[in-house]
């Protein structure tokens, strides 16, 4: 005889798996959504008007809400309503329920829900490193050996010059694998540090304490700019210095199979210099040179060998202006053939225009902008490899306020906000509620790095105006790339209930591990299919994404695809405005304490930490390790407004035992936190 209670548990058990087998009818961001955020959810046809917040742990309905009208996304010709669920404010794990037998991947409301991914993101960086052992400290289970050395690059026919004479060799080691392969190329690497050097001028203070495990902590670089300098390393091989060009690309003549990087040991050439790569060096390293100039410290004579270079590619580039990269006539006139990714560009004032922009910022010299000025574009648009007029826009309204007269920054300013405004009006008007699909031609070869770099506008328009309409937008973006758009996928690799697992990506492919590579943007939907695999879902625009290896038309990751969402994530951490109403650790209530400096650091024996309140408080300064453990806690106690000075000793109790590397100070009053970098130096 079954029981009551047996039946009751069935039941149960029944109304859960069928609740679970539409879960993909529900679009959430499944890492989840700021506690004092928006926070809305897609719903594809439902049979209710009505959807509740359930817990994740006790599965208890804790919010009710009611569904928006029905709309028509012509994207993925889906009926839908949008689930808002704002007003709900309580942090945990939850689930959406549309009744009768819907229910979502799980969710969680926290203060900082893109803190995780926007930091795998970067370190993702970390994961493509040519050159280089990965190694267990840092790389957790993907650990593997060093490949590509390129310590004696093949000079190729089509590269060939009289310093430089075919089959010579050159040495240009480090840089990431541009994407699922093992090559590297100048032109996709210039928008790619575009935005991580960009991502680090515009938020400071939040990449100088952002920690990503990787062996350069221990320095006191930020480590967006050590994996930056990764990349830089090589990029400045890649100029000839005799003449000031540099080489297209270094690569294999064709692609490796799925081996590991350390058996994948065919030749590696540097093939026929480029306007568009010499350009896009340019532009990077003049961007590189005045950050890196506040490190002269840490790196003597850098910046200055940046700036250096990139004057020398400028001049190279006015004199060939028009030598482009067309692989199939190189294959015609020399041997051997390559093909591999081209990266072709036959159109390169775009490149002049940003090149002239970052060379001017850095010099102040009007002469670099003085002969583009007629040429910088009326209308800017969503920023790609080929097509980067935007980025010296973006550098421009950055650093607005440091620029000559002959800059009219109210234009500047203008074309950035009119671009925002498009992307407003679409997010507002949109079915699914994002600005992504302002047409069919967001959803191209790499969609997602579309919707990112929308979000990078977005937010950039949110500094310049302080208007929420642009952050939030941004926000509904970043929604779109984690789960709440048409294929219900996350996006990123490692993230995400309903994430990619199967990228075109070799490393991921070969190493044995079930798990892909972490930290990794995948192109996205792409009704083009140019890989032909067999299973694509639909043809539809939204919904023409295949989470398969073959699919390297939607499924395949990229430098250029990584660096928007990583300026999106956690510039939308570094400014949000919903934490200033949270007591979050990541900003300060105005005039409450200014934290001035510690100093020694590196510091041996001891360090000084300073700071002043505006107002009395109670204060905490406690010192943590690389692993958050406390080491010391130096202050606990009531303090009126005034001036501190602290000295911490590692000769004090608790830190005798203190080795060289990264530590942390944490200082708070009352709610308001904020925490910096110290390095030990024995």
């Amino acid at each position: 005889m079954v029981s009551i209670k047996n039946i009751a548990l069935l039941t149960i058990l029944m109304v859960s798996n069928l609740l679970s087998q539409n879960s993909d009818k529900i679009k959430v961001n499944q890492l989840g959504y700021i506690t004092n955020g928006p926070k809305e959810a897609v719903i594809v046809s439902p049979q209710s008007l009505t959807f509740y917040i359930t817990s994740e742990v006790t599965a208890e309905t804790l919010y009710t809400g009611a569904l928006g009208s029905e709309r028509i996304w012509s994207y993925s010709n889906e009926t839908v309503r949008i689930a808002d669920f704002s007003s709900f404010k309580s942090e945990g794990k939850y689930f959406l329920v549309s009744p009768p037998s819907y229910k979502s991947h799980s969710f969680e409301i926290k203060k900082n829900p893109f803190y995780a991914p926007g930091k795998a993101s970067l370190k993702g960086y970390y994961y493509q490193r040519a050159s280089t052992a990965l190694t267990i400290p840092f790389a957790y289970v993907w650990f593997r050996q060093a490949g590509h050395l390129d310590t004696a690059v093949i000079i190729h026919a089509s590269a060939a010059s009289d310093n430089r004479p075919e089959n010579s060799k050159i040495s240009s080691p480090k840089g990431w694998y541009d994407a699922g392969d093992y090559n590297k190329y100048i032109v996709n690497s210039g928008i790619s540090m575009f935005t991580l050097l960009s991502a680090y001028e515009t938020f400071p203070e939040y990449y100088d304490t952002l920690n990503l495990n990787i062996p350069e902590s221990i320095n006191q670089l930020p480590d967006i700019l050590d994996e930056v300098k990764w990349n830089l390393d090589w990029m400045l091989t890649m100029q000839d210095p005799e003449d000031g060009g540099v080489y297209h690309k270094l690569t294999n003549a064709n692609f490796d199979g799925y081996v590991m990087p350390h058996n994948a040991n065919t030749p590696r050439y540097v093939v026929q210099k480029s306007t568009a790569a010499t350009l896009n060096f340019a532009a990077v390293t003049a961007q590189a040179s005045r950050i890196f100039a506040k490190f002269n410290n840490l790196y003597p004579g850098y910046s200055i060998q940046l700036l250096e270079a990139s004057k020398k590619a400028w001049g190279w580039a006015k004199e060939n202006s028009d030598i482009y990269y067309n692989q199939t006539l190189i294959n015609m006139l020399t041997d051997p053939d390559i093909n591999t990714g081209e990266y072709g560009d036959s159109n390169v004032n775009d490149e002049f225009n940003w090149a002239a922009c970052e060379l001017y910022i850095t010099t102040k010299a009007d002469s670099f902008i003085a002969s583009r000025i007629n040429y910088l574009p009326i209308q800017l648009n969503i920023p790609s490899w080929q097509s980067v007029n935007t980025l010296g826009f973006i550098s421009l309204s950055v650093n607005k306020n440091n620029l000559t007269s002959i800059i009219d920054t109210a234009i500047i300013v203008s074309r950035i906000l009119t671009l925002a405004n498009s992307l407003v009006s679409n997010q507002t008007n949109s079915a699914y509620r994002v600005a992504m699909g302002q047409s069919n031609n967001d959803f191209v070869w790499g969609s997602n790095s579309v919707a990112a770099n929308q979000g990078v506008i977005l937010l950039n328009a949110y500094l310049l105006r302080n208007d929420i309409k642009y952050y939030n937008a941004a926000l509904a973006n970043a929604d779109y790339l984690l789960g709440r758009n048409g294929t219900g996928y996350s996006f990123l690799t490692g993230y995400g209930s309903k994430r990619a697992m199967k990228p075109h990506h070799r490393v991921s492919q070969a190493d044995g591990l079930t798990e892909p590579v972490p930290g990794l943007l995948v192109g996205g939907p792409n009704p083009g299919q140019q890989d032909n695999c067999a299973g694509y879902p639909s043809n539809l625009p939204a919904l023409s994404y295949l989470d398969d290896v073959c699919s390297y038309a939607s499924n395949e990751i990229a430098i250029n695809w990584n660096a928007p969402a990583v300026y999106l994530f956690l510039g939308l951490e570094a400014v949000s405005p919903y934490k200033l109403t949270n007591n979050s650790e990541s900003y300060l209530e105005p005039n409450k304490f200014q934290l001035y400096q510690n100093y020694p650091n590196p510091f041996n024996p001891e360090t000084n930490i300073q700071w002043e309140l505006g107002t009395g408080g109670h204060v905490s300064l406690i010192i943590y390790d690389l692993l958050g453990n406390e080491v010391t806690r130096l202050v606990d106690e009531n303090k009126p407004a005034g001036s501190y000075n602290v000295k911490f000793s590692t000769s004090s109790t608790k830190s005798t035992a203190l080795t060289s590397g990264v530590y942390f100070y944490r200082l708070q009053v009352d709610n308001n936190v904020t925490v910096r970098k110290m390095i030990l130096l024995r």
